[in-house]
């Protein structure tokens, strides 16, 4: 198991200049927002335009995992919750991209650096959310 206590500043400060950079580069080449939540539902739901780039930005995704998961296959340790709970977890987080009007990615990365206050206030929601899900599960699993 990856010991995730052992913040690496560089490697944190690397993957986020490549993640800005590659949000940068689809909005500027591509007029689009990296909002990975958008990106997925028009491809499952296409209007006709730019599914092939979309198509492409998800196996990018996909593949990046299937790298670690090769080089690193201890970052993969066995999941520390049920598979009914985690489904339920999936499902809420839909609904929450859905009622929020995109995800952490979208509004978090691309919302932020543009100055949007809607984007400010999500990404707060979900930030605050997250560390209220984190104590309540550290919580009820030391018992």
């Amino acid at each position: 198991m990856v010991d995730l206590t052992s913040f690496t500043p560089v490697s944190a400060l690397v993957g986020g200049a490549l993640i800005g950079t590659s949000a940068s580069l689809l909005f500027l080449l591509n007029g689009e927002v990296a909002g990975i939540s958008g990106i997925v539902g028009r491809l499952v739901r296409p209007n006709g335009d730019g599914t092939s780039w979309r198509a492409l930005f998800v196996a990018g995704l996909l593949s990046g995992g299937v790298v670690l998961m090769i080089a690193h296959r201890e970052a993969f340790g066995g999941s520390m919750v049920s598979l009914p709970l985690t489904l339920l977890a999936g499902f809420l987080v839909g609904f929450g991209t859905r009622l929020g009007s995109g995800c952490t990615s979208g509004h978090g990365v691309c919302g932020l650096a543009r100055l949007s206050p809607r984007s400010l206030a999500a990404t707060v929601t979900f930030m605050a959310m997250g560390m209220l899900a984190t104590t309540v599960v550290r919580h009820m699993s030391a018992r």
